[in-house]
């Protein structure tokens, strides 16, 4: 029997997933971290501190489920995007990593983004939240730490390192560092050069489910675990989330509906779309890519509504009753800006069409039409690259509210499928993909569709209303824009 370990490293902290051969969750554990802002826009984050989680979920799991730790034959990392991990010589950490959601890059990235060669070998935007920015800033405002780097790693890749002292990522994280010839599937010497680094600095690429390495022993002996068991590349957290889910062929994808709001379709060949600030990354498996529009600011624009009520989301969800055209009022969700389709830090949200006569209520269901909006504009710009999307997978916390989930449906024009309870997420595909690294087996047959509970069709009744609403919302940014 061969068991396998997911490990889902987030910037709030580290789940650890035990899963069985036969696909079965055995048990997981969990520990957090801390993230510190130093500055305005800055986001870091001590590496320590997913060692320290990392530690503490195993030594969990160890002491709960000996028997089957001791059955681990491969372990995966899933891990958080663009953090910058810098390594002096010695593979000892430089500073604290600077995180996804950092923003003090965004002049290199403008800069670095103005270089056509960025855009066209990459196939992505360089956003200020990408690696290879960072590298700029800190080569210009902290020159002795951009001197001594000798290494730069991910995240994930860190835990790789630490786990089995090889400098080893996969290709699915490395193709938010901006150096990745995404379509290649190799990093880009020139595109290296043009932020004054080298491939000599950038850890070797291996596919998420292939073997980077063995377990150190200490740490085997430490957790329970053979001295057998080899550490997969892993992936990106989106990319796990996809084997998680199963999202690994043309018409499979799901939408995340979390903080931030995600649409991801998985795609069988490679078709950069840069200019519609779509994310076109490599899979977590060979031979495929999946791209995916972003909206900062999902259920987090009804959590900022909340805040302001001073009620639940659940409960201001509750007071919306049956899914009803669109109203008057109207809600860009732009709180933090834009990633998918606008490429804008500094755009902010707003309510337009606001009376005497609106109420709780109609504010709602204009944040709640606003999200859906944002994410019909990721499926457009996924459709205008070519992507076919099928009946989409939706999870994250906002799918608790089936008002939003039909809306979602009926805006976007595709039927959504809520998954049954259990996992799915990225934890799960890390598992996934350490099985296959351990096993050699077949990833599209192990990395199924969850079972679905639920299928919220588009409402027919609706959708020429919700249509129209949307065409005015495209129209709007511009407006808002100009007057900001």
């Amino acid at each position: 029997m061969a068991n396998a370990l997911g490990l889902d490293l987030g910037t709030s902290g580290l789940r650890a997933l035990l899963m069985a051969e036969d696909g079965s969750v055995i048990a997981s554990a969990a520990q957090s971290a801390r993230a510190t802002n130093p500055h305005p826009g800055w986001s870091e984050q001590d590496p320590g501190e997913w060692v320290t989680a990392l530690e503490a979920a195993m030594a969990a799991l160890a002491a709960s489920h000996p028997e089957a730790m001791a059955q681990v034959a491969g372990i995966a990392v899933s891990g958080h995007m663009h953090g910058a991990t810098l390594l002096d010589g010695a593979g000892e950490v430089l500073r604290p990593c600077i995180l996804w959601n950092d923003t003090r890059s965004h002049a290199e990235a403008a800069e670095l983004d103005a270089m056509p060669a960025f855009r066209a070998v990459s196939g992505n935007i360089v956003f200020p939240g990408f690696t290879a920015p960072k590298l700029k800033w800190v080569a210009k405002n902290e020159p002795e730490i951009f001197e001594r780097t000798s290494k730069i790693l991910l995240p994930a890749a860190y835990l790789n390192y630490y786990m089995t002292g090889e400098f080893v990522s996969d290709m699915s994280d490395a193709a938010g560092t901006a150096w990745l010839d995404c379509g290649g599937r190799d990093w880009s010497d020139a595109l290296l050069e043009a932020t004054g680094l080298s491939r000599a600095q950038m850890p070797a690429l291996v596919e998420g489910c292939a073997v980077a390495g063995r377990l150190k022993p200490e740490l085997a002996d430490r957790w329970g675990i053979p001295r057998s068991a080899v550490v997969a590349g892993g992936a990106a957290d989106n990319a796990a989330s996809a084997c998680g889910t199963g999202s690994l062929s043309e018409g499979e994808g799901f939408v995340s509906l979390g903080t931030s709001g995600v649409l991801l379709a998985a795609r069988d060949g490679y078709h950069p779309e840069a200019a519609s600030a779509l994310h076109t990354f490599c899979h977590a498996v060979p031979g495929q890519w999946y791209q995916m529009g972003v909206m900062l600011s999902a259920t987090d624009s009804l959590n900022w509504l909340s805040r302001i009520t001073g009620l639940k989301p659940a409960a201001l969800t509750g007071e919306l009753g049956d899914l009803a055209a669109p109203g008057r009022e109207r809600f860009l969700p732009y709180l933090a800006g834009e990633r998918t389709p606008h490429n804008d830090a500094f755009i902010r949200g707003a309510f337009t069409g606001l009376g005497s006569d609106t109420g709780r209520a109609d504010m709602t269901r204009a944040v709640l039409e606003g999200v859906a909006y944002g994410l019909r504009d990721s499926a457009e710009a996924l459709r205008g690259a070519g992507a076919q999307l099928g009946p989409l997978l939706i999870i994250g916390g906002g799918s608790a509210s089936a008002h939003w989930v039909e809306m979602i449906a009926t805006v976007l024009d595709l039927p959504m499928m809520l998954p049954k309870a259990g996992e799915f997420g990225a934890a799960l595909g890390a598992a996934r993909l350490a099985l296959v690294a351990a096993t050699g087996g077949d990833p599209v047959a192990l990395m199924t569709r969850p079972e679905i509970g639920r299928v919220i069709e588009p409402n027919d009744r609706l959708r020429d209303a919700f249509e129209a609403a949307y065409q005015k919302h495209r129209a709007s940014y511009s407006a808002i824009r100009n007057i900001q």
